[in-house]
């Protein structure tokens, strides 16, 4: 049994597993409501209960891990697993880097990317705490105290590499790549992480990271030195591997932390992504502060600059940087 007892649970069901659990939870007297991309959303008394049309199931609250020992696993899926992850997945405790970004996707503010180093205890630790991918978390409040969880944790090694949005336009300039852009910054935060191998206890072998780019080869030839000592591991959907989903969290925090300074020395909010607030935000700022400190504050390869600044939106297939400054 974990030590301490968990209040987030996830897990992937068959959609007769859901079925099935739904029509528990009915006979239980659990109460039923919807919710957007959901099968299912129920709450009883300390548990609530969602059931995703993407199969996911994810249960919250202080009846979380009753819930899951003495009616999921035994009632709905027929299989006792909770509690014996050491035996069912020993892979899990290893000794990794996990490693992501945030700020891809957002127009105004930097790209970070994060890196953070795992043992055992440092596993069991944020499995305990609910550490999740950081696009699962909505509330900022909620990534800046997953993040100190994060950063407090005996034996975590972390560490953040933030490109602001002049830094990021001139990279882009140079690079012409947002993919390879992105090899670098993993890159550098590998090497990061292997400067800091004395505070690891064990070592480990492995790094894994989302696979952005088609091909492999991308980020692995931006590997520096010493990142050349560590087996690098691509692959889809790898923020669901804790230490890669512990990074997502200090990626978003730091992005967070930077894009709030950014709208603090400016005077305006600035929207995360890149919808239609973001169109009306980037126009207010140019009328206000003008091209010259657009750069400053926004990525300009983006569609979103060019709208902004009344200009020809180029070929979706490749977008020309600007060289108006």
């Amino acid at each position: 049994m974990p030590a301490k007892e968990i209040t987030t649970y996830t897990r992937k069901l068959t959609n007769e597993q859901g079925h099935r659990l739904a029509q528990i939870l009915e006979k239980k007297g659990y109460s039923f409501s919807q919710m957007a991309y959901a099968k299912f959303a129920a709450r009883h008394e300390k548990v609530n209960v969602v059931f995703y049309e993407s199969g996911k199931l994810v249960v919250q609250g202080k009846g979380a891990q009753d819930f899951v020992q003495f009616i999921l696993e035994p009632d709905a899926i027929k299989e006792v697993q909770f509690g014996y992850e050491d035996l069912l997945n020993p892979d899990r405790l290893i000794p990794r880097y996990g490693i992501d970004e945030s700020g891809k996707g957002d127009f105004f503010g930097p790209l970070c990317v994060a890196g953070v180093y795992v043992n055992e205890s440092v596993v069991k630790t944020f499995e305990a705490a609910g550490i999740q991918d950081s696009k699962n978390i909505s509330s900022d409040k909620r990534i800046v105290a997953f993040a100190e969880i994060i950063t407090k944790t005996p034996g975590c090694v972390h560490t953040t590499v933030p490109i602001g949005p002049e830094a990021y336009n001139r990279l882009h300039r140079e690079i012409k790549s947002v993919n390879r852009l992105l090899a670098w910054g993993h890159a550098r935060v590998i090497e990061n992480l292997m400067g800091q191998r004395h505070r690891m206890d064990p070592l480990p072998k492995i790094a894994i990271s989302d696979q952005f780019a088609s091909s492999k080869t991308v980020t692995e030839g931006a590997i520096m030195a010493m990142g050349k000592e560590i087996k690098l591991i691509q692959r889809h959907k790898a923020e669901a591997d804790i230490a890669v989903a512990a990074a997502s969290i200090l990626a978003r925090c730091e992005f967070v932390r930077r894009l709030r300074k950014l709208e603090k020395q400016y005077g305006l909010p600035l929207p995360k992504g890149a919808a239609k607030a973001v169109d009306a935000a980037a126009k207010e700022f140019l009328q206000r502060h003008g091209e010259a400190e657009f750069g400053k504050v926004g990525k300009l390869h983006f569609r979103t600059a060019y709208r902004a600044l009344g200009q020809p939106e180029p070929p979706r297939a490749y977008v020309r940087q600007r060289r108006y400054w």
